[in-house]
């Protein structure tokens, strides 16, 4: 994109902020980390210790994904590179992953990380998910951790998916979404934005963007957040959400992580 906006900015310089202290996304806490049991163990043994702890998901995308030897992968918001080095492993020599983040010092940390794994089959881009730095029909599978939530402009991300992926290819997505509306101060707050929580679509027009995108076979399958995870993200938005209108309890039903499914015809 040749000019990004205020929410871009505000999300690149919070997670460029998240990847120079080792948080995780929500706070300095381990509230998203991989460690948080979000990935299963024999898919963490894969790395060297130390590789997993720098995480900003909200589920596992690559189990999702069911990846195959040979395919060509590629992740929206690669972030530190943990979801990739997961997915070179899974594809092996004979695949390719690729990441995408407009966030540099994330692209300084994953292609550095990836040197030392020694992984000679992945790749990392700087760019917007809303205008990919890839070719048309160029991927067999698409994954994302945490992140379209993320952008000012979901229903380009989801076109911009399309295009990228071969025909017969799979999106594989763990997002954040609410069932329900949210408060308009948690919409407007750039810093909600960059906690994940406020640029989260309602599930139905989550799944509506995806369908206008021409993505077709669409699975929903909602995991929901246990109170310690809530209790971070809400320390996290500190006074931009009142929670005298809008309780953690609320909060705990309204938002969730979707294990998201799809594909392209």
């Amino acid at each position: 994109m040749s000019t990004s906006t205020p929410i871009h900015e505000a999300v690149r310089e919070h997670y460029a902020e998240r990847i120079k202290n080792a948080a995780s996304c929500c706070g300095s806490d381990a509230c998203c980390s991989a460690e948080s049991n979000l990935y299963p163990e024999d898919l963490l043994a894969t790395l060297p210790d130390g590789e997993s702890a720098v995480s900003y998901g909200c589920g596992d995308p690559i189990t999702l994904a069911s990846l195959q030897p040979g395919q060509t992968v590629l992740d929206l918001g690669s972030g530190a590179g943990l979801d990739c080095f997961f997915a070179a492993k899974k594809v092996g020599e004979t695949g390719h992953v690729i990441g995408v983040d407009m966030t540099p010092e994330m692209i300084e940390r994953a292609r550095s990380s990836a040197k030392r794994l020694n992984l000679n089959n992945v790749e990392f881009r700087q760019g917007y998910l809303e205008e990919l730095p890839l070719e048309d029909n160029s991927v067999d599978v698409v994954i994302s951790n945490c992140v379209i939530n993320l952008s000012p402009d979901k229903a380009k991300v989801f076109k911009e998916a399309f295009r990228v992926m071969k025909p017969g290819g799979k999106l594989a997505v763990s997002d954040i979404v609410t069932d329900g509306p949210l408060p308009e101060t948690i919409k407007k707050s750039l810093s909600a934005w960059a906690g994940c929580i406020a640029g989260a679509l309602d599930v139905k027009d989550y799944q509506a963007a995806m369908e206008s995108a021409g993505l077709t076979n669409i699975s929903v399958t909602p995991t929901y957040f246990d109170d310690a995870m809530i209790d971070e993200a809400v320390r996290d938005l500190g006074a931009s959400i009142d929670l005298k209108s809008f309780s953690r309890e609320k909060i705990s039903k309204t938002v969730f992580s979707a294990r998201v499914i799809a594909s392209k015809p």
